[in-house]
């Protein structure tokens, strides 16, 4: 492998129902930051049927090029056909980057395709940058510059490897959804559109979808709250996320919670912030009775303000939070639910 070949930082651009998924322009606008420490272009890989259109809507937001495979056999996601697809367009233009989101498709594809191309895959990164590797010089071992230093969680979140890929190419990553952030759009701006073919022949790995059955949230995404109430373990129990839906309600939020009201069984999982929940970035966050585990704070230290509710001093979620009251959350929650309540009333 001729490492010098591969050029360019890639972006697979997830596609359902034809529209573009969020993540698409969240690694859009990571995939701009490291083109620009490469001086080298930004391309997005669009798969699928009848999504030509969608190119234009990448160029928007950041893409130089999009190379688009369309083909009838693409028209749902299904492992083996977009499979084929990218590893084919990763041989043919030879990306030096290729960054998929690690959706519930991506962590599918991505290990599947790095596989194919014989390459590493460091899954659900949660920080990407352009550095030397190793990080410090070993005597004896030579560091490479330049390369993808891919961070992420690693032995249940109690640490964090920074991982490279020296020696392969293309260097890929998974990305976790709303950890990185995407450009402001640029109506009108126009990427190069490059259609490829790669040819599609079943075989014994393709399947038949006999079905699709669509499940409809009852819940709005805390992805896109601009404020959240997150109640933690110290709740105490299910009846008593009343009074922190109240809060929220108050204050125009919505729910969410950690990972252990979702294991006991309060909560459903698509309320949950964390490493392995969802990644927010609210204007402001409230953590009632959460002890602030690395878990929990990996998904939500990004908040524009962080408000701590918390009867023990001692507990690590005041070390994020820029605002933290001592006490009873039973007491407190709810007269500060009365006090919001009543100034919206004398506004």
């Amino acid at each position: 492998m001729s490492l010098e070949e591969y050029k360019g930082v890639y972006i697979y651009a997830q596609q359902v129902d034809n529209r573009l998924g969020r993540i698409a322009f969240e690694l859009l606008g990571k995939a701009r930051e490291l083109a620009a420490d490469l001086d080298t272009d930004v391309t997005a890989v669009l798969i699928g049927s009848g999504i030509r259109h969608l190119a234009d809507e990448l160029g928007e937001y950041g893409a130089d090029r999009v190379i688009v495979v369309d083909h009838p056999s693409l028209k749902e996601y299904m492992t083996e056909p977009y499979t084929h697809a990218l590893a084919e367009v990763i041989r043919t233009y030879k990306p030096e980057i290729m960054l998929v989101g690690a959706t519930a498709i991506g962590r599918d594809l991505g290990p599947r395709v790095s596989a194919r191309t014989a390459t590493g895959l460091t899954a659900d990164c949660t920080k990407l940058e352009i550095g030397d590797f190793p990080l410090n010089p070993v005597a004896g071992r030579e560091q490479k510059h330049n390369q993808l230093l891919m961070t992420r969680p690693a032995f249940g979140g109690n640490t964090i490897a920074t991982i490279a890929c020296p020696n392969h190419r293309p260097q890929m990553a998974t990305v976790r959804p709303g950890v990185m952030q995407a450009m402001e759009r640029k109506a009108g701006k126009r990427a190069e559109v490059v259609e490829y073919d790669p040819g599609f022949e079943a075989n014994h790995n393709y399947v038949e979808i006999l079905d699709i059955v669509k499940k409809v949230s009852e819940a709005a995404d805390i992805m896109d709250a601009k404020i959240l109430v997150s109640g933690g373990r110290g709740v105490g129990c299910p009846e008593n996320f009343q009074m922190l839906e109240e809060l929220a309600a108050a204050l125009g939020g919505q729910i969410s919670c950690s990972r252990a009201v979702v294991d006991a069984g309060w909560m459903p999982k698509d309320l949950q912030v964390g490493q392995t929940g969802r990644t927010v970035r609210p204007n402001v966050y409230v953590a009632v009775g959460i002890s602030g585990a690395i878990q929990h704070v990996a998904g939500m230290e990004e908040s524009d303000i962080i408000i701590a509710i918390n009867k023990d001093e001692t507990a690590p979620i005041f070390e994020v939070a820029d605002y933290g009251i001592v006490g009873d959350w039973k007491k407190i929650v709810p007269d500060l639910t009365k006090k919001i309540l009543s100034v919206k009333k004398e506004g």
